[in-house]
């Protein structure tokens, strides 16, 4: 299995910037998809990002694009989102999700990292 581990999480004043981190630990693999969700209390969870581990090409919800931006450093096995210009509306628990890119179709979330945003 994979296993995505969060952390970079924290609370930060309105305007502000968190960088948060997705370590993948576990197996290796070649092709996946990897990205971030988030869920605000009660409500839906939310897509974010993605990219892809071996193409590098992104994708980025409309509701944060030209505020958030993911990255990947093969190297130390990590994928990142850059978090500019926070509002109070970002609020939310921050998953991160790796989609292998097979027949299988397996999935795999980490445990989430708390983002708060003061006024």
């Amino acid at each position: 299995q994979v296993h995505p581990v969060e952390s970079g999480g924290g609370l930060v004043q309105a305007g502000g910037s968190l960088r948060l981190s997705c370590l993948l630990s576990g197996r290796t693999f070649t092709t996946a998809n990897i990205g971030w969700s988030r869920q605000a209390p009660g409500k839906e969870r939310e897509f974010v990002a993605n990219i892809g581990w071996k193409t590098g090409s992104t994708f980025h919800a409309d509701s944060i694009k030209g505020r958030f931006r993911i990255s990947r450093d093969i190297a130390n096995n990590t994928v990142s989102l850059q978090m500019n210009s926070l509002k109070p509306e970002d609020t939310a628990v921050y998953y991160c999700f790796v989609n292998l890119l097979g027949p299988t179709g397996a999935e795999y979330w980490g445990q989430g990292t708390q983002v708060t945003v003061s006024s």
